[in-house]
């Protein structure tokens, strides 16, 4: 059985809400409202949700951009949220990022090589000569040529952008890639090509990801396990197959019933969901999900359900499921 390499224990993340002149906290955020889960080395676990429930937050927790309010991050049996700033940087080479938007991410004053060789300059690997060597041997790797090295970001398409995005990520052999909606910003044509990249490199390095998504067809393609995420808690863990064949949760079985089938005559037998998202500033008592939820009970609108396995590796948190 593979090692768990990181996990995340009752994560929160509280923004504060300041108001007036003196600046007086008069309500919170709750971005991330206590998330746990584990990532076996080698996998590729999906965190995937609406827009706002909290998905990009956890990762960018996790690589200690944002400071969580409580809870803890273990990776590889060290406690990243205890860590000061310089056992920290030693860390971080160990766990890199891929970010959503590639126009965005990569320093339009630096030269490719510059960007992808900036990693190995903070972390101090290798001589001059051997990051230059290493940085067209990456080039090779994400499907660009050597020569692309001498150009500029503004000088490719967002696709390649994406890719230049992949090989800095790669450039310190990172035990952990962190991708956060590494295709959402793509045109669909080249999304399958990225995602396929992304395969490939898994197996070659023997890679560790968190891919982080809205897009549930590509989440199933890409993960071995998916975490469903609603209002900033985790809602449903299981393998990709058993998840996107065997929903636990009625929010998960609403999101799998919301992806276009390209049949005319296929008929829907879900019911949709009602209402809007609620204020996380104001999150509702109980299951966050009752308010929108078809089976809803009395004790949803109470008692906030815990997440249970309620099936070998299948976790749900669901008042349907106890006793």
């Amino acid at each position: 059985m593979a090692e768990t390499i990181l996990t995340v224990e009752d994560l929160k993340k509280y923004f504060p809400i300041e108001s007036g002149i003196f600046k007086r906290t008069v309500g919170h955020v709750k971005a991330v409202d206590g998330v746990s889960f584990e990532i076996k080395k080698g996998e590729a676990f999906g965190l995937v949700g609406e827009s706002g429930c909290g998905k990009s937050t956890t990762g960018r927790m996790i690589m200690r951009l944002i400071e969580p309010t409580s809870g803890r991050i273990v990776f590889c049996g060290k406690d990243l949220t205890a860590m000061d700033k310089k056992a920290l940087r030693k860390t971080r080479k160990d766990i890199q990022m891929i970010f959503q938007d590639p126009f965005a991410s990569l320093d339009p004053r630096y030269t490719v090589e510059r960007i992808i060789e900036e990693p190995m300059i903070v972390h101090r690997l290798g001589s001059k000569a051997e990051r230059k060597k290493r940085v067209r041997e990456l080039l090779e790797v994400v499907g660009l040529s050597s020569y692309h090295a001498k150009r500029y970001p503004h000088q490719f398409s967002g696709g390649q952008r994406q890719r230049i995005g992949i090989a800095r990520a790669l450039a310190v052999n990172p035990k952990l890639i962190i991708a956060d909606e590494p295709v959402s910003a793509l045109d669909v044509s080249i999304q399958a090509q990225v995602i396929n990249l992304l395969q490939d490199l898994q197996k070659q390095f023997d890679l560790t990801f968190l891919f982080i998504a809205h897009d549930l067809s590509v989440v199933h393609h890409f993960s071995d396990r998916v975490g469903v995420m609603y209002l900033g808690r985790m809602v449903e863990v299981a393998e990709s197959s058993e998840l996107y064949r065997n929903p636990k949760h009625p929010y998960t079985n609403a999101l799998l019933s919301s992806v276009p089938i390209p049949d005319p005559d296929y008929q829907y037998d879900s019911e949709e969901l009602a209402g809007d998202v609620p204020n996380p500033i104001d999150p509702p008592k109980g299951c966050a999900f009752h308010t929108r939820c078809p089976v809803a009970m009395d004790i949803c609108r109470k008692t906030r359900p815990e997440l249970k396995e309620v099936a070998p590796g299948h976790l749900t948190a669901c008042h349907l499921y106890n006793n």
